[in-house]
């Protein structure tokens, strides 16, 4: 039997996790204790205070990770919160493409992509708007996660489809391989370039990003740490380039960006 976690104990996990990845565990202590008894059990470990001490000392990050993963929810689908990819090729894609005609490449950014659903759908949007153009443009989006796990998942491409993915689009897109499972065309795939990052990092890629997709992962974060990221996020941006958000998430008031729809934002360049 797992003994209950101490004050001190929880107290130093919680700090521990919030310097280094932003999460923000203060008030879920039920939620910590009821995930990480099994993990506990599983390790060996009777009590929290020789688990906490060991992860804190060695910092090794395949046990943190499986921390992470017992503690945050990779849950994600197809065709999520869909009025974004409406508004990604309706408004969003047009001006891109406009903007971009000389040099043909767009730089998007799915940042905290978990099973790589987010990346692989926005793929499919841009193929599909750009038809026979595709292969003159170099429209592959970086996509990160914290956790191996999420992008091992992510590499493979396997996956249960939704209905909401259109029939047109499983044709093209997918292949079917055992069932009611769905492997992502190379196509697709090969437009996706997956990393580890943590958010808490500095960011320093190559390209500013015309696009950021950041959505349900601010959720696990305080407000201090969302703005400071935010304001990371800004200045990776290219002038007028845009950040999505989930809709259950909301930035500070002030803000840098510009709300242009919901939960959408821009950096508006000032004339």
């Amino acid at each position: 039997m797992i003994q209950s976690i101490s004050d001190e104990d929880f107290r130093r996990l919680v700090q521990f996790i919030k310097g280094r990845y932003g999460i923000n565990l203060t008030e879920k202590r039920q939620l910590v204790t009821s995930r990480l008894s099994s993990l506990l059990t599983e390790q060996g470990y009777s009590s929290y205070s020789d688990f906490v001490t060991n992860l804190l000392k060695e910092k090794d990050s395949q046990k943190i990770e499986l921390v992470l993963n017992r503690l945050t929810t990779n849950y994600t689908f197809f065709m999520r919160e869909p009025e974004h990819f409406e508004f990604f090729t309706k408004v969003i894609l047009p001006d891109l493409v406009r903007k971009h005609q000389r040099d043909k490449v767009l730089a998007i950014w799915s940042a905290g992509c978990s099973s790589g659903e987010e990346p692989y759908n926005l793929s499919m949007y841009i193929k599909d708007y750009l038809g026979v153009q595709a292969s003159q443009w170099d429209t592959r989006i970086l996509a990160t996660d914290i956790s191996q796990k999420a992008l091992a998942t992510a590499k493979r491409g396997v996956y249960e489809l939704p209905a909401t993915v259109p029939e047109s689009w499983r044709r093209k897109y997918f292949k079917q391989v055992e069932g009611s499972r769905y492997a992502v065309s190379p196509e697709i795939r090969n437009n996706v370039i997956f990393q580890t990052f943590n958010l808490m990092d500095p960011i320093k890629f190559r390209l500013k990003f015309d696009v950021i997709f950041c959505r349900n992962v601010m959720i696990y974060f305080d407000q201090p740490t969302k703005d400071a990221l935010v304001r990371r996020f800004f200045d990776a941006t290219n002038p007028n380039g845009y950040l999505m958000i989930s809709h259950s998430e909301s930035l500070s008031k002030d803000t840098p960006y510009t709300m242009v729809a919901p939960s959408t934002f821009q950096k508006v360049q000032k004339k």
